[in-house]
């Protein structure tokens, strides 16, 4: 799903921020947002791919420009380091790319950073 700026969302589910902490009888710092508030979103950033993911594009790239020059060797080692970052190339073609909002809710929160998944467009 793609959001962009303006767009009314509703979170898809129960978001727990912060953390209890204090001398162990007091709780501070604990928000829960429900899910189906809903709001609209002020931005929306692309979040870049991981470094293993963009290691695995350029030494993919390098095997297809050049690895027909390329001595065996070199290509066998070439091709062992992609094969170990296709995990990470794989989880990024499910997911494709992730990218970050911005969302001010109706009731005046305003959740920065969050990753789009949580939200639901209405």
């Amino acid at each position: 799903m793609t959001l962009v700026t303006g767009q009314r969302v509703t979170l898809a589910t129960d978001l727990t921020l912060g953390e209890a902490f204090g001398d162990g009888e007091a709780a501070v710092g604990f928000l829960l947002l429900g899910a189906g508030a809903e709001g609209t979103v002020e931005q929306v950033v692309e979040v870049p791919p991981s470094d293993e993911v963009r290691e695995y594009q350029r030494l993919r790239a390098l095997r297809d420009d050049y690895g027909h020059t390329m001595p065996e060797e070199s290509r066998k080692a070439l091709e062992g380091q992609i094969a170990s970052l296709e995990p990470h190339w794989e989880a990024y073609g499910e997911h494709g790319p992730r990218s970050s909002v911005r969302v001010r809710f109706d009731n005046g929160y305003v959740l920065d950073t969050a990753d789009e998944t949580v939200l639901t467009a209405l």
